[in-house]
């Protein structure tokens, strides 16, 4: 077995309050927060004071792949499993210069630009980098566009698993890609990346995780089903058949979900303040929170989704000898690995994460050093945008001359 090394790298004290706060007004941070899950973060453009020139297929380019008759673990067989994706760059004939986004809560594949740029962590011009959606995002198959007998509450739980495993035919059967030069995952995409390593354990060069663990341990659990719980006793619910959005129930889900969104401190600093329209008040900025949280976000979407996060556990994967250890599991990951906790993460908290980390052979640790809670993995401020792409450029070895 290889000599495990474990780097730790945590500043000793958080950046100061201005290097934090971005300048951005009320409207602009409320829509920054919902870009972060529907993870649309333009918020990419001003994360280096330089400007930057797009590079060819920076913008990414939308794609699907139908999978047929594709086995979940639940034991259901989806007469069609629909992958949505997007590509940046262009694929070398070597097929050697691929690097796999995994999207993470809600997301569309243009989850991950505040990484995708010439001066930023990974350059589209030299790299092709394909950016997948998860099962549920209303996108790729989903409760709320896939047919009876499986539309609605009737659509199976999809887990990581079933995820990786969707992806792993895209790669090799629709662009026969073999090999990874790296995996980057935040969030559920974080946990996608964890179940690669231990379930394809050669696939992929290196891996980076941000704020996200190898498994969702029983606090995460009680988490989600709070919020679930939030969302289904609304009446107009109606176990999963609703004919009209259960507003009351979604709202409720929301103001539950953005309790754990950003730090204590992040709310007793009042961040959101700086750069306020004069008159703002903390009232405002909660019922925007609560009434226009993911804009029309399916519920049934809404709660696959959380389904899919509560059974991640790479201890559990089939055909190895894990036997639900999620240490012996960790043990096994051969690849480097860039791992990123948040600080300051309610969901996925900096315990979790340095636990981990003792198990894995060959692991950086890295904590952001945040205030900006869960989203600091995503780049939800330029402070943040900064220090991921020099750590995570650094550790590819594909951070621009000069940083």
């Amino acid at each position: 077995m290889c000599r495990k090394i474990l780097r730790i790298h945590s500043p000793c004290r958080f950046r100061s309050p201005e290097l934090i706060r971005g300048r951005e007004n009320l409207s602009d941070m409320k829509k920054l927060i919902l870009l972060i899950f529907l993870f649309q973060l333009s918020i990419s453009q001003k994360l280096n004071a330089q400007d930057s020139v797009p590079a060819p297929g920076e913008k990414g380019e939308r794609r699907e792949f139908i999978i047929a008759n594709f086995h979940t673990e639940s034991g259901v067989t989806l007469p069609q499993a629909r992958i949505v994706y997007g590509t940046y760059g262009h694929l070398n004939a070597a097929k050697d210069n691929v690097v796999l986004l995994p999207s993470h809560y809600m997301a569309d594949f243009h989850g991950y630009e505040w990484l995708i740029g010439k001066d930023l962590a990974l350059d589209p011009s030299k790299l092709f980098l394909v950016a997948t959606e998860l099962f549920g995002n209303g996108r790729s198959s989903s409760p709320s566009n896939t047919p009876e007998p499986y539309h609605g509450p009737r659509f199976p739980v999809t887990t990581i698993r079933d995820n990786v495993e969707a992806v792993h035919r895209l790669l090799t059967e629709d662009l026969k890609v073999t090999h990874l030069r790296a995996i980057v995952g935040f969030s559920m995409g974080a946990e996608q990346a964890f179940q690669w390593a231990v379930r394809y354990p050669d696939f992929a060069d290196r891996i980076v995780a941000t704020s996200g663990t190898a498994k969702n341990y029983p606090h995460g659990v009680v988490r989600l089903e709070g919020q679930i719980a939030a969302l289904t006793a609304d009446a107009a619910f109606q176990n999963g058949d609703y004919t009209a959005p259960p507003t009351k129930g979604l709202e409720a889900f929301a103001t539950v979900w953005t309790a754990w969104l950003f730090s204590q401190e992040w709310w007793r600093r009042e961040l959101w303040r700086e750069g306020a329209p004069p008159g703002t008040t903390f009232e405002k900025v909660l019922h925007d929170f609560r009434t226009d949280f993911i804009p029309g976000a399916d519920a049934n979407d809404l709660i696959l989704q959380m389904r899919t996060w509560e059974r991640h556990d790479i201890g559990t994967t089939p055909g190895t000898a894990f036997g639900g250890n999620v240490e012996l599991a960790l043990r096994s990951i051969k690849v480097p690995l860039l791992y990123m906790p948040s600080e300051t993460d309610l969901y996925f908290p900096v315990g979790d994460a340095r636990y981990e980390a003792g198990f894995i052979q060959e692991v950086t640790l890295t904590p952001i050093p945040s205030l900006w809670g869960h989203t600091a993995g995503a780049a939800s401020n330029p402070a943040d945008g900064k220090f991921l792409n020099e750590k995570i450029g650094a550790f590819l070895g594909t951070a621009p001359a000069g940083r």
